[in-house]
């Protein structure tokens, strides 16, 4: 029972059955969404079903809810947020209305910024529904392969999710959805993760991410905590590294 406890907790795995594929020259995985690409690519004709670049995965013609299509090449150099989303998922509707704002406010300050709406509508109406309330872009709803393949690439296992990418299309977050709930000015844009943070009922989810040390002081003393952060800030930043240099998810 310890190993399998293990098992679970390092590869994060929230739900069951989950298959991950593995390199076992490396350990390192090479594949989340294992259930979906043995659906995609029953013959195994994209073995070993290694992680693409967001670009390669991405490319072709993408959506304005005006009916014009843009070319996906037009996103190099741009922060992205790709948004896993659905209409008739209500948490999912209530981060849109805040994204729609945050969008906003990011191209406004003069940030090169775009959002790919992946959509998991169950028809193409309820898509062209909401996808009107979006001043993004999306992926066609008929481009069901392309969809998937996105999902597949950031192990999606629920929406709403908001992965943040870089402008060379490496990820910055895949908390999206807790960066902007917790940052409605969007002042920390693009959202590098925060060694340390403090506890939020938006980003409590993270408790499920992995190992997590939840640290209590007293509120009312507000030196307190700033002590208490300084005093785990660099045990926090050292971890992170150690991960980094192995190219893992801390």
């Amino acid at each position: 029972p310890l190993l399998q406890l293990k098992l679970w907790n390092k590869y994060r795995v929230s739900n069951i059955p989950s298959l991950i594929f593995i390199d076992a020259s490396t350990g390192k995985v090479v594949c989340r969404n294992g259930l979906l690409v043995i659906r995609d690519d029953p013959e195994g004709l994209e073995f070993p079903w290694g992680p693409k670049p967001f670009s390669e995965v991405v490319a072709g013609p993408l959506l304005r809810n005006n009916g014009q299509t843009l070319d996906s090449s037009a996103l190099e150099g741009s922060h992205v947020g790709v948004y896993f989303s659905a209409h008739w998922c209500p948490p999912c509707r209530s981060l849109t209305r805040v994204l729609v704002e945050s969008y906003r406010k990011i191209k406004e300050a003069g940030q090169k910024f775009e959002i790919v709406f992946v959509s998991a509508d169950r028809s193409e109406d309820s898509f062209k529904q909401y996808f009107s309330e979006m001043p993004w872009v999306a992926v066609p709803y008929a481009d069901e392969a392309r969809r998937s393949r996105l999902n597949r690439l950031y192990g999606i296992q629920g929406i709403p999710t908001l992965i943040v990418l870089d402008s060379k299309g490496d990820v910055i977050t895949r908390q999206g959805r807790v960066e902007v709930l917790n940052d409605i000015e969007c002042r920390e844009f693009p959202w590098h993760p925060k060694p340390v943070l403090e506890l939020t009922d938006s980003n409590a989810v993270q408790l499920n991410e992995g190992p997590c040390l939840v640290l209590f002081v007293d509120s009312e003393d507000d030196g307190e905590s700033e002590a208490a952060k300084q005093l785990i800030q660099p045990i926090a930043e050292k971890i992170i590294a150690k991960y980094k240099a192995k190219e893992e998810e801390a």
